[in-house]
């Protein structure tokens, strides 16, 4: 089977992460992954893309005719607002886009090609509460609802190493969270919510700030350190916390890859009792949702204090992700869709 991606696996961001670990595992069952970027290739990842066996190529929307194999190929493209630019040339090569929104809610870009040009052919939703959110928003461009399809994000939880920090205690408690500098990502409430955290040696360490979420934000507290995007590896940057945060500021949280980061590296995670954390965590077992400001901040005090449950949940949150996103589970989500669209392609032939 061969498949094109259109776009290109980064290091920021959940759509590109989402991206690198989908191709993985489309290899890993015999997929023939053919990658367009729609920005540009950075040769670390066009050596790992290389060395997968994918094929990349670079060329503009005119020069799209020439990509061999392209014409009449399934398309697939993840929260890229870039490929918007392709998809009326794709059209034209008779191919089947598949778009994957990972927000919760329709882009501008995407409400003008849809009023010019009608949704695409399958739509990947990656939560319930994203299809609920989306469903009837595309439907007022002639989407139906089986064109969409549930397809939690792929996740190689093995690139992972579980290795929880231990808390003794009275020793300092890292707790933090990392996101993208979108103002939307981060709540003024932050520092007010992370002061209430009843633990005297607490320490707050956030990954993805820059002068947007500092305005936004306010001063930091004394015991807060602030790093800019990427100023460490992800991993290197959960094994420094002991209890993950996230705190957001109006994005109504999808299916976040921050929350499968901390599960798989051992963090537990105190998360808004909303969107789809609901589908993600269990309360009290994989993590802890509160319904206000003040449980956020209590869970968080309660993992501080109590060792024994916050282990407890981290082996719990572990265990249930290795589940949740198994390469069979989700490469069989994958396969019912495109089963579906060859079978849209067949009945469509004379």
């Amino acid at each position: 089977m061969q498949l094109f991606l259109m776009g290109y696996p980064g290091d920021l961001g959940g759509a590109c992460t989402e991206a690198w670990h989908t191709v993985k595992l489309w290899r890993n069952f015999g997929v023939d992954v053919h990658l367009i970027p729609t920005w540009h290739a950075p040769p670390h990842w066009r050596k790992r893309l290389d060395d997968l066996g994918c094929v990349t190529h670079q060329v503009t929307p005119d020069a799209l005719s020439q990509v061999p194999g392209l014409a009449g190929s399934i398309v697939v493209g993840f929260c890229n607002d870039a490929l918007l630019t392709f998809a009326a040339r794709l059209r034209q090569l008779d191919c089947k886009i598949v778009w994957a929104n990972c927000m919760t809610w329709l882009f501008d870009a995407e409400k003008r090609f849809y009023a010019d040009h009608g949704p695409f052919d399958a739509y990947m939703f990656q939560s319930e509460f994203q299809r609920g959110e989306l469903e009837p928003l595309l439907a007022e461009y002639g989407y139906e609802p089986k064109q969409g399809f549930l397809i939690r994000g792929a996740f190689d939880v093995e690139e992972w190493h579980f290795q929880p920090r231990p808390h003794m205690r009275g020793e300092p408690f890292f707790v933090g969270r990392v996101a993208r500098p979108d103002q939307d990502k981060w709540s003024s409430n932050t520092w007010p919510i992370y002061s209430r955290i009843q633990y005297a040696n607490k320490r707050a360490l956030m990954l993805g700030m820059d002068e947007r979420t500092h305005q936004k934000l306010g001063e930091a507290p004394p015991w807060a350190d602030c790093l800019s995007p990427m100023a460490l590896p992800a991993h290197d940057f959960y094994r420094q916390l002991h209890a993950t945060l996230p705190v957001n500021g109006g994005a109504r949280e999808n299916w976040p890859r921050a929350g499968l980061e901390a599960m798989a590296a051992g963090v537990p995670v105190v998360a808004q009792n909303a969107w789809g954390w609901r589908e993600m965590i269990v309360h009290g077992e994989t993590g802890f949702l509160g319904d206000c400001d003040e449980e956020l901040a209590h869970y968080t005090a309660v993992l501080a204090y109590d060792e024994e449950l916050r282990l407890h949940v981290a082996d719990n949150a572990r265990r249930w992700l290795a589940r949740a996103v198994a390469p069979d589970h989700i490469w069989s989500q994958w396969q019912q869709m495109f089963e579906s669209i060859n079978e849209v392609v067949t009945s469509e032939r004379p």
